[in-house]
This record gives C-alpha cells, sequence and structure tokens, in this order.
C-alpha cells in the first residue's frame, strides 16, 4: 500500500501563498480525490513519522499553510454532498470553494451565506479554520453557521460532531487551525438568497467613532475605512433589499484604471515615503468623497477587490475599546510619520463560545491594516506592525488566526478562556502532532522555525 500512496504524491512541489510573503517546499504534495485516499496517506505519513499539512486556497497571508512533509491540497476533494431546501442548509466537502457555493450551488437553490468575507476565492475548510468573518452587529464569523462537520483524526478514523452531538468537539472543531485532523465535511446554515443595498459616503473619524453604537446598529452590515495621515473615512452601510440591482453614483474604486494608478504611486512612495500621506489623501478625494449606492445579490456587495499584493495585519478586539483604539493608532501614525497606506479597515462581528474564536465572549470590532507591495516589491512594515500589536493587546485583543502575529502558547492562554481546553482535545486527538507545522508549534508552544520570503 506504501507505494500506492507515494505514488499519488508529487516531489519537488512549490506552495507560495497569495501574498508570496511566505513559500515552502514539502517533501510530498498530495490531491486526494477521495475519502479512503486521504485515510491511506494520513497511514503513510504514520508509517513514515510525517507530519501533514492541509492546505486551502493559499490565501492566509502568514506562514500557517507551510510544511516541508506532506502537504494535502482537498482542491479535489470539492462535491457537494447534499443540499437541503426545507431547512436552508448545505452540506460540501472541506475543498469546496466558496466562491463556487456563491455562484452557483446556493442561488439554483434559492440560498445565500448570511454573512462572508472580503474574499470567496477560500474553501470551506479554510474559511472555518482561521476564522474567517465578514461584518455586521448581529452577524457571526462564518465558522458559527456550521452546524455539522466530519473530521479525519491522524488514525484514520471519521468522527461526526455537531452541536447536538458531542458539543465541547463540536466547539473546537469549528474552529481548530487545521491542527484536530482533515475537514472532510462541513454543513452550513444558510438563509433565503437576498439582495443588499450598499451605500457609501464620507464622515470624519472623530464623527464616527463618537456615535459608534447608531453607526454600527443602522444597517445589517456596517464597516468603514480609514485613511491614515487624514481624519477622513467612508462608511459602507449594506442592508437586505427587495430592489433589483442597479448602480447610482460612481464606483470608480472597482475600475482596472483606478488598480494601476494606485500601484504605481504607492510604487514611487517606496523611494519617496513622504509621498503617502498626499496619496491617500488623493484617494479619498477622488474616490469616496461624494456618495454612491448600489444593489447587487448579497456576496457580491459582501466581497471586494484586494487590488495587489499586501503585508497584512488584523485583531478583534471588545468593540467598547474600538475609539480607544483607533485614537492611540491615528496618534502614533501622526508622530512617528509612519508612511502607513490606506484604508485601515474596521468590522463589527457578534461574539460566540467557539474555543479559539477570536470573538470568544464578547462582540469585536476587527481593526485590519496594510501595507501594499506594488509591483510585488518588498515594503518596510515591521515598525507598523509592532506598534499596532502593541495598542490592540493592551485591550486584550487576539489575533486574526491566518495573518502574521508575535504571539505564543502563553499569550494564548491569557487571551483565551477555553485554551487549555482546547489544547486537550488536540493533544487526545493528535497524540503525535501529526497535523501541527512551524506555525501552530508556536502556537501550541513548541520552537519556532520557518520560511519567510520577504
Amino acid at each position: 500500500m506504501a507505494g500506492d500512496v507515494r505514488s499519488l504524491g508529487k516531489p519537488g512541489y512549490k506552495f507560495t501563498n497569495w501574498a508570496t510573503t511566505y513559500s515552502c517546499r514539502p517533501e510530498l504534495y498530495f490531491e486526494p480525490e477521495t475519502t479512503e485516499e486521504v485515510r491511506q496517506i494520513l497511514a503513510f505519513a504514520q508509517e513514515k513519522g510525517k507530519k501533514v499539512k492541509v492546505i486551502g486556497y493559499g490565501h492566509s497571508p502568514s506562514d500557517l499553510a507551510c510544511t516541508t512533509d506532506y502537504m494535502i491540497s482537498l482542491s479535489r476533494y470539492n462535491k457537494v454532498v447534499k443540499v437541503d431546501t426545507a431547512s436552508l442548509q448545505v452540506k460540501v466537502q472541506g475543498g469546496c470553494l466558496v466562491r463556487d457555493l456563491n455562484n452557483n450551488i446556493l442561488p439554483s437553490h434559492g440560498m445565500a451565506f448570511s454573512v462572508l468575507g472580503t474574499v470567496s476565492e477560500l474553501t470551506v475548510a479554510g474559511v472555518i479554520s482561521t476564522g474567517t468573518h465578514g461584518t455586521g452587529a448581529n452577524y457571526g464569523t462564518i465558522s458559527s453557521y456550521v452546524v455539522a462537520m466530519e473530521i479525519m483524526t491522524a488514525s484514520g478514523e471519521v468522527i461526526e460532531v455537531s452541536a447536538e452531538k458531542n458539543e465541547e468537539l463540536f466547539l473546537a472543531t469549528t474552529l481548530s487551525l487545521g491542527s484536530l485532523g482533515i475537514i472532510l465535511t462541513v454543513t452550513f446554515q444558510c438563509e433565503p438568497a437576498y439582495n443588499l443595498q450598499q451605500k457609501h459616503y464620507p464622515a470624519k473619524l472623530d464623527q464616527v467613532l463618537e456615535n459608534l453604537n447608531t453607526y454600527v446598529t443602522s444597517s445589517d452590515h456596517f464597516r468603514f475605512f480609514w485613511f491614515p495621515h487624514t481624519d477622513d473615512v467612508v462608511c459602507y452601510h449594506a442592508s437586505r433589499t427587495k430592489e433589483e440591482p442597479c448602480v447610482k453614483g460612481s464606483w470608480f474604486w472597482d475600475m482596472l484604471v483606478g488598480y494601476y494608478i494606485l500601484q504605481i504611486l504607492y510604487w514611487l512612495s517606496t523611494f519617496l515615503p513622504r509621498l503617502v500621506p498626499s496619496i491617500n489623501r488623493f484617494f479619498f478625494h477622488t474616490l469616496y468623497s461624494s456618495r454612491a449606492e448600489k444593489v447587487d445579490r448579497s456576496d457580491k456587495i459582501f466581497n471586494f477587490n484586494c487590488l495587489f499584493k499586501q503585508y497584512v495585519m488584523e485583531w478583534a478586539i471588545p468593540r467598547d475599546k474600538t475609539a480607544v483604539v483607533l485614537f492611540e493608532l491615528r496618534n502614533w501614525v501622526q508622530e512617528s510619520r509612519f508612511p502607513a497606506h490606506f484604508p485601515v479597515e474596521v468590522r463589527f462581528v457578534k461574539g460566540d463560545n467557539i474555543y479559539l474564536s477570536p470573538v470568544h465572549g464578547w462582540d469585536a470590532c476587527y481593526i485590519n491594516i496594510i501595507m501594499y507591495r506594488p509591483f510585488n516589491k518588498f515594503v518596510q512594515n515591521d515598525k507598523y506592525w509592532t506598534a499596532f500589536q502593541k495598542i490592540v493587546l493592551d485591550v486584550g485583543g487576539r489575533p486574526h488566526w491566518a495573518k502574521d502575529h508575535k504571539l505564543g502558547r502563553e499569550d494564548f492562554q491569557k487571551l483565551y478562556p477555553k485554551f487549555e481546553a482546547f489544547c486537550k482535545i488536540r493533544e487526545s486527538l493528535d497524540p503525535n502532532g501529526m497535523f501541527l507545522n512551524s506555525n501552530l508549534e508556536r502556537v501550541f508552544g513548541q520552537s519556532p522555525s520557518f520560511t519567510k520570503i520577504i
């Protein structure tokens, strides 16, 4: 059997994440199509003493997916298992892309996700494993819409979990960083298909933060972008509507020309950093200083063009600390004169009780900072990242699992009430650490080592 399994694996494969910030060369790369093939790969890895890392679409900008042992892509393990229109639930294999569900499966059955993140080129296993989220005071992370799962443990055993069946394990598996086993199937709770009416308009940072609760609760899905080096923000409100798709006002940001102009200007700023404040102001006044409105299918409103390669750091903080953090960040940018790129994206998520959820126990504000990499060029960000991490840690913030952070087990023990409970479950399901890699070894207390490109 070992020989047959080895023939499924490809040597010499190079994995690079979407942001091209991390890369690795696994010893063998697998693309199984059946559950039995997955089981055989795990048995082979067990026999050879190898670790196994499952990858999704590679959108995590950290080294979360990197390994030098065995890598499994579920890109061929992507079937729709069942669509239940009566209960508005869909069961799919772990490698199914959210994009394909949005474009084909759910609309054809009159269904839709209740909330989505910025990007849908993600596998369902990856979405829930990293705590992907959207925005909306009454809407949780995507993991909170999981109603049942099937995972394969290191021993090859398939375990079914749900809120009714093994609740403790369910609260661990719905956001597990891929550390508990291979996610075979996920069943999501959806809702009837709907359109969203989105409006955006300019405002001032002080105005939004001083009246934050009104802004957050006045629509189904609220978020705003702050432009560093200014006091300007653009607010986005989206709510369910019966109106048909239409566009009112300027949506220049979606045009290809905006992409190229932004990339060229930020590329120039790598030679002259003092240009950044002017670039930020230029794009705000060019693209966001007037009101605009559009109606479209829900997923098309939720999703947003990531433009081009970028460094990203994102943290969840208690929602009532939003003003404290953003005012302090604004002061730091002004005093340090660091050339911080726009936007600082601010979103809001309902709390839950999932063990490793960044919003465990409280309603959250997610704050996302970026530094673009125009034409894939290196751009210095360490000073910005360090300052931001200190600010959010001071209010009890938790990092987004898919993105870079500098924390370890002792930090997470303080930040997560259920961290030790999760660790006990992980150690019982995977006593030899088959599903750990360098990123997870740092999280769970092992020695770090990783390959960063730039």
